[in-house]
This record gives C-alpha cells, structure tokens and sequence, in this order.
C-alpha cells in the first residue's frame, strides 16, 4: 500500500489547473498570439433551437455559407447538418482572423415531440432556419370548459 503525503497548502484548483493547461497547449500550438485560446475558437456554428406551439425552429449562424454547400439529415430523431465554408480568396495575407472556414458538422437531438416528416428549411442572410412541426398526437391542446 503505498501512502502520499498531502500538503493543504497546495490544493488542486480545478480552474487554475485548466488555465495551466490552456495555456501549455497554446504554447505547443503556437496560438497565444492574438490573445485567443487553442478551446476559444469556434469552428463550428451557433445555433438557436425555439420551442412554439406547433413545433420548433433551429435558427443556425451560417455568414458566407451557400446554400448548395449544405446538407441536412434526420434520422432517429437526431438532426444532423453539414456543410463547407468556403474561403472567397484564398491568396489573402490575414493580420488578425477571427472567422473561420473549411468543413463543420453540427447534430441537435429533437425534442420526442419533434416531426421527422415535417421539416423545412431556408437560408437568408446567413441564417438557416429548419422548420420542425410537432406530432399531431404530443401537441398541446386547449380544452373548453363548459360553465354550468
């Protein structure tokens, strides 16, 4: 049996050790340069989902992405969406890039009231916005009372 002594003194502070580890990565990656963090980059998009009355909507931030480069699926009540931002010039020489570019993958697990056989979409203005009906059966329905 093998006994480790324990100073109180030296704690491990699960946010200090974190920030240590960020910031050995960052060294090895060589990405501190612009005060950005190897786990700050976001290379893939954000999205919203919104609940309504008749189902749901998915709105995801899609700025320089057509609509020919993207692709979504759904299958078991998973939605998956695939897509490819494309560099308009590839030749530029950056000072400072926060956006990105290349390939991303994004899957959402619907809610069980979620309608596979009823989804849209649209893109404009750099938004996607999916369009998920409710089944008939889960939705709410609002119940007169008869007052006697």
């Amino acid at each position: 049996m093998n006994l480790m002594l324990r100073n109180r003194d030296m704690d491990l502070d699960p946010v200090s050790e974190f920030d240590r580890l960020q910031r050995e990565l960052n060294r090895w990656f060589d990405v501190g340069f612009d005060n950005r963090g190897l786990f700050d980059r976001s290379l893939a998009p954000a999205l919203d989902l919104v609940e309504n009355n008749d189902g749901y909507i998915l709105y995801v931030d899609l700025p320089g992405v057509d609509k020919k480069d993207i692709e979504l699926t759904v299958d078991n009540n998973v939605l998956t969406i695939n897509g490819t931002k494309k560099e308009a010039n590839e030749n530029k020489r950056f000072f400072r890039r926060e956006t990105w570019t290349g390939s991303f993958r994004r899957t959402i697990s619907l809610p069980q009231a979620a309608d596979s056989e009823k989804v849209q979409a649209e893109l404009a203005n750099g938004v996607l916005k999916v369009t998920i009906g409710k089944k008939e059966e889960l939705k709410p329905r609002q119940i007169a009372v008869a007052v006697r």
